[in-house]
């Protein structure tokens, strides 16, 4: 089994950016037949790559063309959204997909997002506190109190108790946030203690500790597999370079997201070993008989539909393979 990211970056060198989005909607159709069992949209605001901004329109259309295939948006920076506005895409987000679309919600980590909303950052926590308190009753269809008026949103989701949320972070403020608002928690770090205190978090306030993710150390985060892996890194290695320095520079002083490489070259990123990884098929095969689910990133960079998809096929009858000796 596999799950599928999409970023949706499109760097001026690469395709079109029409292109990636119309394969990544035909890609998720025809994954979910073979052994997909989760598409990751991740969120951005005012990259020169053009990261995609809106993951919730890229997730309805792929809702519409899957009837199984679960969708997680990771991490939806809710500091920088109208709660009500995201209640109301939420629930009409949850009717026609029937449910299967979660989200993991953090404050975000780039000043420059928040200044494309003319935001301060320096209120983030307290904003996404105050959003915690009426996310969850307004996609309930309940009334709150916001800011001084009633509010309720119509229609309410098709999930009894709204689609499922969680708070992404990787830090004590993101545990303590999780703890207190009972929700799940996905960490992008492997810091000692995090858990624990996730969990003291939580029963402190009367919440049972919810989902829980963190890192495995020394696993990928995007992977393609190919025949020949050498000849694989020429053609993909500009891409893969492409995402990860554009990922580390979203975080330039913060070397403990497991899936940031500092590595300056193709060469450098192969020889890292890390996040970014091209396997053969045999490999991918063992790596799911392990008992570990493949996680591909096709379009990773802005890969060309038309290289991305026979990666996506091999990488697809691998995992089938493992999956059936395991």
């Amino acid at each position: 089994m596999f799950t599928l990211r999409f970023d949706m970056r499109a760097p001026a060198w690469a395709g079109p950016a029409a292109d990636l989005y119309a394969a990544a909607i035909d890609m998720c159709a025809w994954a979910e037949t073979r052994g997909a069992v989760l598409a990751v949209l991740s969120e951005h605001h005012g990259a020169d790559d053009g990261h995609l901004p809106v993951p919730l329109t890229l997730a309805s259309a792929i809702a519409a063309r899957t009837n199984t295939l679960a969708i997680l948006l990771a991490a939806v920076p809710i500091p920088l959204w109208d709660p009500v506005r995201l209640a109301e895409e939420m629930s009409v987000l949850d009717l026609i997909s029937r449910g299967r679309v979660s989200y993991a919600l953090g404050v975000g980590h780039r000043r420059e997002e928040y200044d494309h909303f003319g935001i301060d950052m320096s209120t983030r926590g307290r904003i996404a506190d105050e959003m915690l308190d009426v996310l969850g009753p307004l996609v309930r269809g309940e009334s709150v109190q916001y800011r001084g008026r009633e509010v309720r949103v119509t229609p309410p989701c098709a999930s009894p108790n709204g689609p499922m949320m969680l708070i992404a972070g990787g830090s004590k403020a993101a545990a303590r946030r999780a703890g207190r608002h009972g929700l799940g928690f996905i960490s992008q770090t492997a810091s000692p203690g995090l858990k624990d205190y996730y969990e003291a978090q939580c029963r402190a306030h009367r919440h049972h500790p919810g989902i829980i993710q963190f890192p495995q150390p020394g696993s990928p985060t995007a992977v393609f597999v190919a025949d020949d892996v050498d000849q694989a890194w020429d053609e993909l290695g500009s891409h893969l370079l492409h995402d990860a320095k554009t990922a580390a520079s979203y975080r330039p002083h913060d070397d403990s997201v497991a899936s940031i490489t500092r590595a300056d070259s193709v060469a450098a990123l192969r020889e890292d070993n890390g996040p970014y990884r091209i396997l053969t098929p045999e490999q991918a095969t063992d790596y799911v008989r392990g008992g570990q689910l493949l996680p591909l990133a096709p379009l990773c960079g802005g890969v060309a539909p038309e290289v991305a998809w026979p990666y996506l096929e091999r990488a697809a009858a691998a995992a089938k393979i493992g999956e059936e000796n395991s």
